[in-house]
């Protein structure tokens, strides 16, 4: 293999059998790894990762530096282009998810928000209700802030939950403030679980004592294979994995069983010809696929397990028919918008991933600088539409409100924060001032999408098409009207409100009331109207403007089989026996949050399941 880590950095190479594999070496595959190894330090266990090894690199370890992570020259990253797309102005949007080893937790912005506690329970699987995933949530958190239910909150576990070591409390509390002033509170734990419809403090996963990213590889894996006492623990990276291969058995009663992974040296890291050099690692007791929401489906299509009408097409012979894989595909989309301010430079991360308008990123790293703790984020919300606001979306959208919404006060529609940096071309901006970007989101969008191989290779192109804005009724879409209309009643309100950026917000018809004020010198508290035609320039610029939120779900869901389920409660995969997939692709609706908790805990639950299924102690964990 390319690239092994740990005390016996060879031993990989020269082992072709393992009891464990592990098929990607992402958020959950870390833990589950990591806590296996733990359990019983005599189990072979292999993680596969095609990205390189994350250890103390500068763009993972410092939150300040983030944004490198997803910049178009990023190696830590995978880009996932969406298939042109008429609703979104004929433009191929990007995903992007981690591509080096810990995956998204390397790579994400860090943010954290919890889902809400009805989430779990529409999942509606034996096993992971709310009740029972409850242990698992609190298992990884250290959680460093403050709070008014301790009880849904960890004290103890190995990912530290704080405000790092620098903060915004200026434009965080504008923020807040600006959205009481138009009838939203003050909560100060807005990830209870339980907590909605306010705005309060956004902590991040950063450590509170030496303000380094909680990512699940320093977190979780490194100090084992450092320590020297997992000698049966092994890691490849820069491996990419091909197909699942299986022993289909005989007769009319086949017990298809996955036995193996075949792989190959990732081309991006080395020479073109590493494409050819295929090579098979095999799995006494388990496989596990954990190539997150986007890589894991296409992995079972290639491997056989799929639609059959889509395996076909491929040119992929049936191995098990699963017409669910590959479909379900939900993924929260955002729009940004932005702001000028009264900020100082220390107040914003302007500049520190790209390291101008004035910023020295190597000499704040040799000093420490505790600036490079900060994620630049530190005030969101959980937000609901007001009855009003409501009938004025339509009939279609009042139908959806009171069949979804309505009966589920716990369930917020939108989530906005206030994110303390300009994201474009720094030299785009018409002055010196702190710009600053708000970015609402839909918390449960009704688009479903997919992504299918096209081809029976893993450099064959994919066939990748999320469907944001094609939702029946046109829901989401005006979800993002009143999203816009929202966040910027609250930005016009905060106290460091100095303007609005021309380019990053619609373009109004000539004399309209709803302008964009470009500069101000202070905040604007004087209601705003917007004609129908103010509304036709909204939905453009979303069209023009929506993207990711980098939050995938859902592509292998866990359900009933006869409803497209590709995994049981067990996560074991159905039809194939010693085949289990744990990641983003197994919970079937979406969350009310960024995905990093939910992947935390899918982590921790599947450690579980595994070492129940070996018959190991598996409340060691909880």
């Amino acid at each position: 293999m390319s690239s092994c880590l740990g005390s016996h950095t060879n031993a990989a190479n020269n082992i072709t059998e393992f009891d464990i594999i592990i098929a990607g070496g992402g958020t959950v595959g870390c833990i589950v790894a990591s806590r296996l190894a733990v359990a019983d330090p005599t189990l072979s266990i292999l993680v596969i990762e095609q990205g390189m090894n994350n250890f103390n690199m500068q763009s993972v370890i410092y939150p300040a530096l983030f944004e490198r992570n997803t910049m178009p020259d990023s190696n830590t990253a995978l880009f996932w282009k969406i298939n042109p797309s008429p609703q979104l102005a004929n433009r191929e949007p990007i995903i992007e998810t981690g591509g080096v080893l810990g995956g998204g937790s390397s790579i994400n912005w860090m943010v954290y928000t919890r889902p809400q506690w009805d989430d779990f329970d529409a999942w509606n699987v034996s096993g992971w209700m709310a009740n029972d995933l409850l242990p698992y949530l609190r298992t990884f958190e250290t959680y460093h802030g403050e709070t008014t239910n301790v009880s849904t909150h960890g004290y103890k576990g190995p990912i530290n939950v704080s405000k790092g070591t620098h903060q915004g409390p200026e434009a965080q509390n504008a923020f807040i403030e600006g959205a009481k002033g138009i009838g939203y509170p003050n909560v100060s734990d807005l990830q209870s679980l339980h907590s909605n419809n306010g705005a309060g403090p956004w902590y991040r996963y950063v450590s509170p004592f030496d303000g380094r990213r909680q990512d699940v590889a320093h977190r979780y894996l490194h100090p084992l294979l450092q320590s020297g006492k997992f000698p049966n623990l092994h890691v490849a990276t820069g491996t990419q994995i091909l197909r699942i291969l299986f022993d289909e058995g005989k007769g009319k009663k086949r017990n298809k069983r996955a036995i193996g992974v075949e792989y190959r040296p990732n081309p991006k890291f080395l020479e073109e010809n590493s494409r050819d050099q295929k090579s098979v690692a095999l799995a006494k007791k388990v496989v596990i696929a954990s190539l997150g929401a986007l890589g894991t489906p296409l992995l079972l299509e290639r491997s056989g397990l799929g639609d059959p009408e889509v395996l076909q097409s491929a040119g992929v012979p049936l191995v098990e028919s699963l017409p669910g894989v590959g479909n379900n595909l939900q993924d929260h989309h955002f729009v940004g918008y932005v702001y000028r301010t009264s900020l100082q430079a220390n107040e914003t991360i302007n500049g520190i991933a790209k390291n101008e308008r004035g910023r020295d990123v190597d000499a704040m790293i040799a000093r420490n600088d505790p600036q490079l703790g900060w994620n630049g984020h530190d005030a969101s919300s959980k937000l609901r539409p007001k009855p009003e606001e409501i009938t004025a979306l339509g009939p279609a959208f009042q139908a959806a409100w009171d069949r979804d919404f309505e009966p589920a006060p716990n369930r917020p529609h939108m989530v906005m924060g206030l994110f303390n940096a300009f994201f474009g071309d720094s030299a785009t901006l018409p002055d010196e001032a702190e710009y600053v970007t708000t970015a609402p989101w839909c918390t449960y969008p009704y688009a479903r999408g997919h992504i299918h191989i096209t081809g029976p290779e893993i450099d064959d192109p994919y066939d990748l098409d999320p469907q944001w804005l094609l939702d029946e009724n046109d829901i989401d879409l005006k979800s993002h009207i009143w999203g816009y209309k929202t966040q910027r009643a609250i930005a016009r309100r905060m106290a460091i409100f100095r303007g609005e950026l021309a380019s990053g917000h619609p373009s109004f018809p000539n004399g309209s009331k709803a302008a964009v004020v470009e500069t101000a010198g202070g905040p604007i508290l004087e209601p705003l109207e917007y004609s129908p035609e103010d509304d036709l320039a909204i939905v453009k610029y979303i069209r023009e403007n929506i993207g990711t939120s980098r939050h995938p779900l859902g592509t292998c869901k866990m359900a009933p089989r006869e409803e497209d389920g590709v995994v049981d409660s067990e996560l074991n995969v159905y039809g194939i026996s010693a085949l289990k997939i744990a990641d983003l692709s197994v919970p079937p609706l979406q969350v009310a949050a960024n995905l990093y908790s939910t992947a935390l805990m899918v982590g921790e639950k599947a450690a579980d399941i595994v070492l129940q299924d070996l018959g190991l102690d598996h409340l060691a964990i909880l």
